[in-house]
Order: structure tokens, then C-alpha cells, then sequence
């Protein structure tokens, strides 16, 4: 394997593992935190028992995500010396806060997990509260860092030097809001459907059927304002990059030729030598409505960017459509769930309803690791945009492969022992988490 390709291959491996860990630590605490909020205002035991369960898994996750994390921080310097070594000092600052969010939320889980019957119960909800914060926090600045390099700003480029730096002005570039705002409400949409789906498929399997009707109602209210949000969310983003970066949503849309009134595409087969797509559906006009809100507004081509400038269009573009298919496919599954809460709660029982959630549980997470490909696939071939090409920031170093497959063994075992610990989770719901099982009363007793 090339070098280059093999660094390449590392981060993006890397990315779409660390993804994953970071958008359940943004949104998991969350979900605990309302569960016992509604423990402490109904004082039902199941509550206390979900909050408990759903703790350990944010722990767990949290664990994984500082492993992970720390693992990103030292192939930046390992694989792109030549990046670091002008954007450290430049992007610095929202990596460094991060770091101090990240020992807030270390704190805030310590206090969570072994402040119970310690602290006024009202300050215990606070530090899980502040466990989604400080979550929150980390993932925005971390979207920040990558907003610079789709945005970059806060210093000048002179003959090759990088003056006159503003941190601050870095790290508040013109990309950070579109992409943290979408970045966030994709992760809520995400990880309420996967977590809702686990627990449809625990009621299906008529295991601690109240407890996980509770969990399954809350995760799935998250999941609603996830995917209702996208879309408005999703709107900033694209009129950002249509401002920001024609050339990406030039290539997001595989549109190739100049016009106004351009059509939005749906599907289809690009060829990029012959700068046409095949097999698609063109809605007249819509493209040019949603860069501007002017259906007769001019859409720059790709034809009008250089040829060695261009991303891989075809991979952007099937990226940017998956995106889009499953976030369609989730909207339509949170309209049937919110029709049947407010007006056939009878349908909220029934195994088809579930089984839609239950095979609805990757579908957030598929839309949006194709959404992170779009934003770094899009921006190739600059690593910087505009300033530094992704070839020239690359290590010298030979042998990346073996890094990459080292990487690989390493979150592929991540992955193995996230799954064997939550299963086992799941296993002691009836023993440790729901009291309205014998086995927990059982064990109360004998305690």
C-alpha cells in the first residue's frame, strides 16, 4: 500500500471509529440525565434503574471515546507532521479546550456514578447534567478544529509564511457554526435511534417490558429532534459551502456545467471524464433555491474549477446521497411515531412499529459517517483549504501501512469489548436495573 494512501486510509479508519464514541458521549448523558429527572419528579423506581443503566453505559463509552481520541491526537502529529507544524499554533486553542471539557466531564461521571445517596439529589442530577455539557463542549470544539480547515482563518498567508495569528478569530471561522450546529443535531438523531432501536427489540422480546417501554419512549423523543433538526440544520451547512466552497457542493450534486436555475439531483451514476450524470433525477431549479433562496440564482460547475483540484466527485456525491436517503427515511419514521403518540397510542405497542425503529437502529449513524465523508472527501485535495495540499502535509516517514493495520487491530478490539460490555449490560437489567423483576428482588434480599 502507498504511503500516502495508507495515512489516508489510518485517519479515515480512525474518524469514522472516533465518530461514533464521540456522538454517543454528546448525546447518551443526555438521555440519563432526563431519565432521572424523571425519577426525581414522579419517584418511580424504574427510573432510577434506567438512569443507573444508562450511567454505566456513558461510562463505558467514555472510556472508549478518551482511548480513541487520544489515539486521533497522535496520528495528527505522527501522520501529517507537515500540517501540525504550521496549523498547531494557528488551531490550537479550541484543542486545548476540549482537553479542559474533557477532564470536566471526567469529574462530573466520577460524581454521577458514586454520588448516589452522597449529594442533594438535586446537585447529583447536576453533575450528569453537566456529563452532557461538558460532552457537548468537547464535540463542538472538536468540529471547530476540523470548521478551520474547510474555513481557514485568523492569520495571513505571505509568500509562504503564516503571520499575524488570531486564535480566536481561528477558531470562530466562518464554517464552525454550520458544521457544529449539524454535527450535533446529527448526533442526537443518531444515537436516539440506535438506542431506541436496542430497546424495540428488548420489548419485542418480552424482556422487562416497562423499563424498556421508558427507555424506548425517551430515546425515540430524542431521535425526533434529531431528525426534524437535520434538515433545517443540514440547510445552514449547504448554504455555507455553497458560499464557502463551490467546488464541494459543485461536487456533492455532481454538477458539472455553470447555470442558473440549476436542478437539485437525485441519484444517479456520475462520469466524471465525461462531466455527466446518468440514471438521475433532476428537480428544475431547487439546487439554486437552496444555495440562496432564489430559484434562478447561478450555480458554479465543476468545469469551472481546475481539473487537479476537483475531489473524487463520484465518491462525494454517493456519500452526500446516502446522507440524504436515510435522513428522508428517519423523518418519515419520526412523522409515523408522532401521528401515533397523539392519535393511535394503540399503535405504540405493536411489534410492526417497533420493528421499524428496530431496523431504523444504524440507519442515523450510516447517514452520518456518509455526511463526515462528504465534508472530508469534499475537501480533497486540500488538507487546508486553499493553502496546503493534502499530499504535501503527509509524513516521509516509510512503512505508514503497518501503522494502518496496527490502527486497525486496535479499534477493531474497541469495537469487540464495547459490544461484549454493553450486551452484558443489557444481561443484568433484570438482576441490577429493573425492579419490577424478581431476580432484583431476589438479589435485594439476599443482600
Amino acid at each position: 500500500m502507498d504511503d500516502f494512501i495508507a495515512a489516508r486510509a489510518q485517519m479515515a479508519l480512525s474518524l469514522g471509529f472516533h465518530i461514533i464514541f464521540a456522538c454517543v458521549g454528546m448525546v447518551m448523558p443526555f438521555l440519563m440525565a432526563f431519565a432521572h429527572w424523571k425519577y426525581l419528579k414522579t419517584n418511580n423506581e424504574v427510573y432510577k434503574g434506567l438512569t443507573k443503566a444508562w450511567s454505566k453505559g456513558v461510562a463505558i463509552l467514555f472510556a472508549t471515546g478518551a482511548v480513541s481520541g487520544t489515539m486521533l491526537s497522535f496520528e495528527l502529529g505522527l501522520l501529517w507532521p507537515g500540517f501540525m507544524k504550521h496549523a498547531g499554533p494557528i488551531f490550537g486553542m479550541p484543542f486545548s479546550l476540549e482537553g479542559t471539557a474533557f477532564f470536566i466531564e471526567a469529574i462530573a461521571i466520577g460524581f454521577f456514578l458514586y454520588g448516589w445517596e452522597k449529594f442533594n439529589k438535586w446537585f447529583h442530577w447536576f453533575c450528569g447534567f453537566l456529563v452532557g455539557l461538558s460532552g457537548l463542549a468537547s464535540g463542538i470544539l472538536v468540529v471547530a478544529a476540523n470548521a478551520w480547515m474547510n474555513s481557514p482563518t485568523g492569520f495571513d498567508y505571505i509568500n509562504g509564511q503564516y503571520l499575524n495569528i488570531d486564535p480566536i478569530k481561528a477558531m470562530f471561522n466562518d464554517a464552525w457554526f454550520p458544521q457544529a450546529l449539524h454535527m450535533t443535531v446529527a448526533a442526537f438523531c443518531a444515537t436516539g435511534f440506535a438506542v431506541a432501536g436496542v430497546h424495540a427489540f428488548l420489548i419485542m422480546k418480552k424482556k422487562n417490558v416497562e423499563f424498556h417501554t421508558k427507555a424506548f419512549r425517551i430515546a425515540a423523543g430524542f431521535a425526533l429532534i434529531g431528525a426534524f433538526g437535520a434538515p433545517l440544520s443540514g440547510d445552514v451547512a449547504a448554504k455555507s459551502v455553497a458560499e464557502r466552497q463551490p467546488i464541494k457542493l459543485a461536487a456533492m450534486e455532481a454538477h458539472f456545467e455553470t447555470e442558473k436555475g440549476a436542478p437539485f439531483i437525485i441519484g444517479g451514476i456520475p462520469d466524471q471524464e465525461k462531466g455527466e450524470v446518468k440514471y438521475a433525477i433532476k428537480i428544475p431549479k431547487v439546487l439554486s433555491f437552496l444555495v440562496s433562496n432564489d430559484f434562478n440564482h447561478e450555480v458554479k460547475g465543476l468545469n469551472d474549477f481546475p481539473r487537479d483540484e476537483w475531489p473524487p466527485v463520484a465518491v462525494v456525491h454517493y456519500a452526500f446521497q446516502i446522507m440524504i436517503f436515510f435522513g428522508v427515511v428517519m423523518i418519515i419514521i419520526g412523522s409515523i411515531y408522532l401521528y401515533a403518540f397523539f392519535f393511535r397510542k394503540e399503535w405504540l405497542t405493536k411489534n410492526w412499529l417497533l420493528k421499524t425503529f428496530l431496523f431504523a437502529t444504524p440507519f442515523g449513524y450510516i447517514a452520518l459517517e456518509a455526511g463526515w465523508t462528504v465534508t472530508e472527501v469534499g475537501r480533497q485535495p486540500w488538507i487546508i483549504y486553499g493553502i496546503m495540499k493534502t499530499v504535501d502535509a503527509v509524513t516521509p516517514m516509510p512503512g505508514i501501512q503497518y501503522s494502518f493495520y496496527f490502527f486497525t487491530a486496535i479499534f477493531v478490539s474497541l469495537s469487540l469489548i464495547i459490544i461484549f460490555l454493553l450486551k452484558r449490560q443489557i444481561q443484568m437489567v433484570p438482576k441490577l436495573y429493573d425492579p419490577t423483576d424478581a431476580q432484583f428482588n431476589d438479589k435485594n434480599k439476599k443482600s
